[in-house]
Formats: C-alpha cells, sequence, structure tokens
C-alpha cells in the first residue's frame, strides 16, 4: 500500500461508494438491464469481502436513490427481488463474519415484503462488532436534511430543544445513522464527475475518487486504488 503523505490524519475507517455503470455494463455485452444488477450484486459481495480485508469499519452503498423510483415499473421489481435475493444469499455469511448490517433512507417507501427482509437482517446483525455495511435504500442527500429539518422542528415545537443551542453537531445528531463518522473516501464507478444527492452533509470534507470501471468490473484490485490513491493526499479541512 502506498505510503501516506505528510498531513494524513488517520487510518482510513468509512468508504462510501457510489455503484454506477450497471446498465451500460450490460448494454456493451448485449444483455438485458436487470442481468448488469446481478452482476453489480457480485461486485457488492467483492466490496464487503475486500472492505473487512482492509480494515474499514464502515462501508456505505448507494444502492437505491429517491430518485430511482421513476424508473419503470418492471425494472424497480426486479431490484427489489435482487435486494431480497442478495440478503437470501449472503445474509448468513455477513452474520458469520461479524458484520453489523445498516440501512438509511425512507425505507417506509420499501415495499413491505423486502422491507420486512430488510429489517430482519438489521436485527439479526445488530451485535456484530466487525464491522458496518449501510444500506443507503430510498436515500436522498436532500431528503434526509428535509428529514432531519422536520424532527428538528418538532423538537423545538415540544421544547426538547432550543433554538438557539442548534448548531452543527446537533444537526448532525438528527441525520439517519448519528453515530456513524463521515466517510474519509467517496468512492464513484462509471466516471461521472457527481455525487448524485448521495450524503450531501456527510460529504463535505471527504476525499473523491472517480474510475472510469463500471461498477461490475470494480474487484479487489480497483478497490486498492481507491486506497492507494487516497493515501496518498493531504487532508487539510481548510487549513494550510
Amino acid at each position: 500500500m502506498a505510503k501516506k503523505a505528510e498531513g494524513e490524519l488517520k487510518k482510513i475507517e468509512h468508504v462510501a461508494i457510489i455503484m454506477d455503470g450497471n446498465g451500460r455494463w450490460a448494454k456493451q455485452k448485449g444483455l438485458k438491464h436487470i442481468e448488469g444488477h446481478k452482476e453489480g450484486a457480485k461486485a457488492v459481495r467483492k466490496a464487503i469481502e475486500t472492505s473487512k480485508k482492509l480494515g474499514i469499519k464502515y462501508l456505505t452503498l448507494y444502492a437505491f436513490s429517491t430518485e430511482n423510483w421513476k424508473r419503470p415499473p418492471d425494472e424497480v421489481r426486479g431490484l427489489m427481488s435482487l435486494l431480497r435475493s442478495f440478503l437470501d444469499e449472503n445474509l448468513e455469511r455477513i452474520h458469520k463474519e461479524g458484520i453489523k448490517l445498516r440501512v438509511i433512507g425512507r425505507i417506509q417507501q420499501i415495499p413491505f415484503p423486502t422491507r420486512r427482509k430488510l429489517l430482519n437482517a438489521v436485527k439479526l446483525t445488530e451485535n456484530n462488532k466487525s464491522g458496518t455495511l449501510v444500506l443507503a435504500l430510498s436515500y436522498g442527500g436532500r431528503a434526509e436534511i428535509v428529514d432531519a429539518v422536520k424532527k428538528i422542528a418538532g423538537d423545538v415545537s415540544d421544547k426538547k430543544l432550543k433554538i438557539e443551542k442548534l448548531d452543527e453537531d446537533t444537526f448532525s445528531n438528527y441525520l439517519y445513522a448519528p453515530d456513524i463518522p463521515d466517510p474519509d473516501l467517496m468512492i464513484r464507478t462509471s466516471g461521472e464527475m457527481r455525487i448524485s444527492n448521495f450524503l450531501l452533509w456527510q460529504l463535505s470534507y471527504s476525499e473523491l475518487y472517480i474510475t472510469d470501471v463500471l461498477w461490475p468490473d470494480f474487484d479487489e484490485n480497483e478497490f486498492k486504488k481507491a486506497i492507494d490513491n487516497y493515501y496518498g493526499r493531504n487532508r487539510r479541512f481548510g487549513g494550510r
């Protein structure tokens, strides 16, 4: 692994990934769109394994955005089915490896069969301590901030919070997962140069790594390239 640059503050502990390029991968190979997502699910397994191998405590995966509900109904149903299949095939191993599963987003919008399976998986793994896998599902960064503001307004109205006490730290406590540290590194596959409404609050000082590799082809070597690139940077957080 590359030597850390002078000024690197700490060992990386949280990586967030925008898993982009499943559809393009399928199109390049003359396959149906859903086949790209199925291959992408295999890349998720590789990412979880590599993250644990590298000692990364938190891995957050942008699995389904609030905007993804606009996709054709058949595609949405296929993605929900694929998520259930992923849990059926991988939950036992995730639990055995001591990984805690968390879900962030407006999960009340997820169809009941899928939501029930997700919540059961979260409950099963809640005491695991070897690492945390966070799935961002029905998630949007703007939606998270709006939901936080609604909770704050409620607490101010109920006199549980004085508005003059509201600062950045207090605001952070109203987000979906306030106990999880902000990402050190955000990876986006497929070469798109945008963050697509992902963790808008939390990414304020995260390092960004963009690769042209499509998500189904993002393997252990590609993951390590991103980590090595991170360790070659100098994170100043606004300082010199």
